[in-house]
């Protein structure tokens, strides 16, 4: 087998909406608009970096419903670029820009493989330094937006090739619950189809799921949301002469989404809050020196400032100044460093012994045991969430985003309600209910 190197990308989403940010000033939302291209052209800088053979992209370059003549021009513009560079591209349209979506009709390239959405076709790929033939690359677009079967089961290996077998595929294996289960499958569907090398699209978290056949979600390459936190970007892939494989990933955001946490434990008044929320900004700043971070605080610990996160404006007065001061930097094009505190999640308890309720032979003490329980086992969990919800369920809306609703989610609404209630039970009076509050506003209730 000739040895070649490939580009796996996914879930592009060029110029799409960033979710969960609200008022915020125009030098911010413009930084951005622009983050998703700036990482496509970093894109760009790997695969030339890299002397790649080929690009793979494997679906959702745009949204429909965002989709914009500025994305694109910017994204002919990135093909033209690897077409000069003698870099051949792979691709296939995911759920979110299916080949019945409105798009610029320009003249194909020839560097330009767009698989359609009939049968997967089955396409050699060259290496670039000698024209070789190093592989079989085999796609399949959405012809719509929703594609409900197991796709899957019409990708064939090409019968006596010897060459190393790419199947590109924009689908949820497994039935990750947190994406939309459009063309689902398995490993076991994946595996029996005999290809070397899956490279899938549609997950946004970046996951190595089976090996010898390598089965691969890059995750999308620049986050969009808190959903989408940790470093985003695509992986570089190495065949070797007797066919093994070899990956690296490598980081292309511009922005960088995270969740951080900070103790209440030991600060004794808001000054102290204050304070420690402003050192772990410019400790993120430290660390990200070259990018724009948003982040999300999840307050956390027992402690004496519990009652003063409780009560929602000194929480969302905090808010309001810390993106003030950045909204600052921002309009002084001083982009680099930049700390966006996207929102506070207020999850702190009441200063109390929470081990010594546990062992007391009380109500409280059995309300506190019935939750950790139920916490630690996802069948009690289940049934104990299920039955203090049923009376909700009679509302369509909520009905809806209940049923969206993750294991995560209901441990921590479990373990708020527990709170909330041994608080109220030992006697501890004003303390209201936790909070998150985000640049939208605050969310006591379902929406984490």
């Amino acid at each position: 087998m000739i040895p070649f190197r490939f580009l796996h990308a996914a879930d592009l989403h060029l110029d799409s909406r960033f979710t969960g940010l609200a008022h915020i000033p125009p030098a911010v939302r413009s930084l951005l608009r622009e983050s998703t291209f700036a990482a496509l052209g970093r894109l760009v800088g790997v695969a030339i970096k890299e002397q790649v053979d080929f690009v793979v992209i494997s679906g959702d370059i745009y949204d429909i419903s965002d989709s914009s003549l500025q994305g694109q021009l910017r994204f002919q513009e990135v093909l033209l670029e690897l077409g000069r560079e003698g870099i051949s591209v792979f691709m296939i349209h995911g759920n979110h820009d299916p080949l019945d979506g409105p798009r610029l009709r320009s003249a194909p390239l020839q560097h330009v493989t767009v698989f359609g959405s009939d049968t997967p076709e089955q396409v050699t790929a060259t290496r670039r330094s000698d024209g070789c033939e190093v592989a079989i690359i085999s796609g399949l677009s959405y012809p719509t937006m929703k594609v409900t079967e197991n796709t899957s089961q019409r990708f064939e290996r090409k019968p006596n090739c010897d060459l190393y077998h790419i199947a590109l595929h924009h689908c949820n294996v497994d039935g990750d619950l947190q994406h939309e289960t459009y063309a689902p499958c398995s490993r076991k569907d994946l595996i029996a189809r005999g290809y070397d090398y899956w490279a899938l699209g549609h997950i946004h978290t970046r996951s190595i799921l089976h090996e010898r056949p390598f089965i691969v979600y890059p995750g999308n390459i620049q986050g969009r949301s808190i959903k989408e936190t940790g470093e985003k970007g695509c992986y570089i892939v190495d065949v070797n002469e007797d066919g093994t494989t070899h990956l690296k990933f490598h980081g292309l955001d511009v922005v960088r989404w995270q969740v951080r946490e900070i103790s209440i434990q030991g600060l004794k008044d808001e000054v102290q809050w204050i304070q420690a929320v402003e050192r772990e900004i410019e400790e993120i700043r430290e660390e990200y020196p070259q990018m724009m971070t948003v982040v999300r605080f999840r307050l956390t610990g027992r402690g004496a400032v519990h009652r003063l996160l409780s009560e929602k404006g000194a929480v969302a007065d905090l808010l309001n100044e810390l993106q003030r001061r950045e909204g600052i930097r921002a309009e002084q094009k001083t982009y680099q460093g930049l700390v966006w505190t996207e929102g506070f999640s207020v999850e702190t308890g009441a200063d109390f012994d929470r081990d010594r309720l546990l062992q007391e032979d009380s109500f409280l003490g059995e309300l506190l045991r019935l939750a950790k329980g139920s916490t630690e086992s996802t069948e009690e969990l289940d049934v104990l969430v299920r039955k203090a919800l049923a009376p909700m369920m009679e509302n369509r809306e909520l009905r809806k985003l209940l049923s969206e609703a993750g294991e995560e989610d209901k441990r921590l609404w479990l373990e708020r309600a527990a709170e909330l209630g041994a608080t109220l039970l030992i006697g501890i009076e004003d303390l209201g209910d936790d909070v998150e509050v985000t640049a939208q506003g605050y969310d006591g209730g379902l929406n984490t």
